[in-house]
């Protein structure tokens, strides 16, 4: 009995690699989705960048970012994404492709990295009735590619900030401002001197993680903000390419980052407090050149905005994360890997996910995060099912945990070969039958880490 739900499990999570309206997912399911038409956009339809969850009174809400400006959301119980109201940006245009959301207290602050820009900072005290601009910086902000506020020690961290006198040169790479009024916001520090710039950052309680593109990586103590401490640093890594964006686990053990470069893989970390060590690397599609954007992370899954692929969610239990759902809310074909999905939020506590798509906006997803956690039990075994097998049919065969690679041969009784295959980074692979009825001998190599291999031989009956 201790596979049959397990086996039970894994042909349904398998019949789910279907199509909906040309998206293909596994283990996530649609909810509702969000799209305006007539929204100014470029030639390639890009209308959306970021979004952004919170909650308000009580209810949840969805932001998402569009050439025109910040658009707000109720998520309601019945899984429906109701409009509560729009605000415009300073710089409204088709060359809009970058707005940052962030939340504190009753306040959404917005920025963008387009035009002639601003702080707005949005009162959301009056939802679900109504949201309006209570206060538009420009003085001290004009275009900024991202914001992060650490709510602890209210702070908001402006990444690429650019004054409004001259849009195009970047006044510092990140400046710190303090959020003691929420309205007025001081400057309290402004840098590093010796990078080009910070594309983004994670916070958490003055512990500061620097995406700082082809500079790489650099983690800072910024609890004194007047003389911080500067504590790592990954100028040059494996797999190294513009280092975009991270995410902490809550439990503040792992971190991970992506390289917004074709073919590059996610890095899995350790994080001891103030050190990144990279342990491996994972992703999707790589080999093709897909190009994974912004992670979100709890202890257990990454949940991974990676354009044309969709979002992907990795089980954080397996030492190279495993990739065990998506949703592919980019359907069409391009050669240019970074239209599709663009961000990802995963902390609303229904644990409904909020998806942005450049070109299709605002998905509602929900995934199932304790079935899954039940359904992918860690493992040292595995399981061979159907067997015996028509020769129509395919065989499933789970693999089992610290397998990052798995290679399969079948033999007949005489020794020669009928079938091999390989797969990587799944939980299970699929071995097609197709040839006589008769006994057969499966050889699976199962390779760790480190690419050191086990055998395991099994008997297969063909009816």
């Amino acid at each position: 009995m201790r596979w049959t739900s397990q086996i039970a499990f894994l042909i349904l999570f398998l019949c789910q690699n279907n199509t909906i309206s040309g998206q293909s997912f596994h283990n996530i399911t649609f909810l509702d989705q969000w799209h305006q038409d007539s929204l100014i956009s470029n030639s390639s339809k890009v209308r959306y960048s970021d979004c952004f969850g919170f909650v308000q009174n009580g209810s949840e809400y969805a932001v998402i970012g569009s050439t025109e400006g910040t658009h707000v959301f109720l998520v309601n119980d019945q899984d429906k994404l109701i409009s509560k109201g729009f605000i415009k940006g300073r710089y409204s245009s088709t060359f809009v492709q970058h707005r940052e959301y962030a939340v504190f207290r009753n306040y959404l602050y917005a920025v963008c990295d387009e035009g002639v820009s601003s702080l707005q900072i949005i009162d959301l005290q009056y939802l679900p009735d109504s949201i309006y601009l209570i206060k538009e910086d420009t003085l001290q902000f004009g275009r900024v590619h991202n914001i992060f506020i650490d709510t602890v020690q209210e702070k908001l961290y402006s990444c690429i900030h650019r004054s409004t006198v001259n849009t195009q040169v970047i006044d510092a790479p990140m400046k710190i401002f303090s959020l003691a009024d929420p309205l007025e916001l001081q400057e309290l520090w402004s840098g590093p001197g010796d990078v080009n710039e910070v594309h983004d950052i994670y916070v958490r309680n003055g512990i500061a993680i620097l995406n700082c593109g082809y500079d790489g990586l650099r983690v800072y103590d910024f609890t004194n903000t007047s003389t911080p401490d500067y504590l790592d640093s990954k100028s040059i890594y494996t797999d190294q390419g513009y280092n975009h964006q991270g995410w902490l686990t809550p439990d503040g053990t792992r971190y991970l980052f992506a390289d917004e470069t074709n073919g590059k893989r996610v890095k899995n970390c350790n994080f001891n407090g103030s050190v990144v060590t990279i342990t491996n690397y994972f992703g999707t599609n790589y080999e093709n050149g897909s190009v994974p954007h912004n992670i979100k992370a709890t202890n257990d899954f990454a949940f991974i905005a990676y354009y044309n692929e969709g979002i992907r969610i990795f089980d954080l239990r397996y030492t190279v994360p495993l990739e065990i759902a998506h949703y592919d809310t980019y359907p069409d074909e391009s050669p240019y890997k970074m239209n599709g999905n663009w961000g990802i939020f995963a902390d609303l506590p229904s644990e409904r996910l909020l998806v942005s798509d450049r070109q299709y906006g605002l998905f509602l997803l929900h995934f199932d995060r304790e079935k899954m956690l039940r359904s992918f039990p860690l493992t040292d075994e595995i399981a061979l099912f159907p067997n015996p097998v028509s020769s129509s049919e395919k065989i499933f065969l789970s693999i089992p945990i610290e397998t990052v690679r798995t290679e399969w041969q079948v033999f007949d009784l005489n020794g020669k070969q009928v079938s091999q295959g390989n797969s990587a980074h799944f939980s299970y692979t699929e071995i097609p039958v197709g040839f006589s009825a008769g006994t057969y001998q499966l050889r699976i190599h199962l390779y760790d880490d480190k690419n050191e291999s086990r055998e395991i031989i099994r008997k297969i009956v063909v009816i």
